[in-house]
């Protein structure tokens, strides 16, 4: 059986999809056991589902000089 710490570990690694199946496996029964786990796996999933579904996207490197190159203008 896997510590509670472990489980979060994969949970995390399962949300970026670098989870093996043995990983898996050991998670899936620890959360028969752990009420506690089982709700942050819950939580976890939703989230990861959530952020998918609003196809975020982060700006370009041009773009981070350029916003970083304004704010510098706005500071005295």
């Amino acid at each position: 059986m896997i510590s509670c710490d472990e489980a979060a570990i994969i949970c995390n690694k399962t949300q970026y999809r670098e989870a093996s199946l043995a990983e898996k496996l050991k998670l899936r029964l620890h959360i028969l056991w752990c009420n506690s786990c089982y709700s942050y796996v819950k939580k976890n999933t939703k989230l990861t589902s959530l952020c998918r579904k609003a196809a975020l996207e982060g700006l370009t490197e041009a773009e981070k000089k350029a916003l970083k190159d304004r704010m510098a203008g706005f500071q005295g």
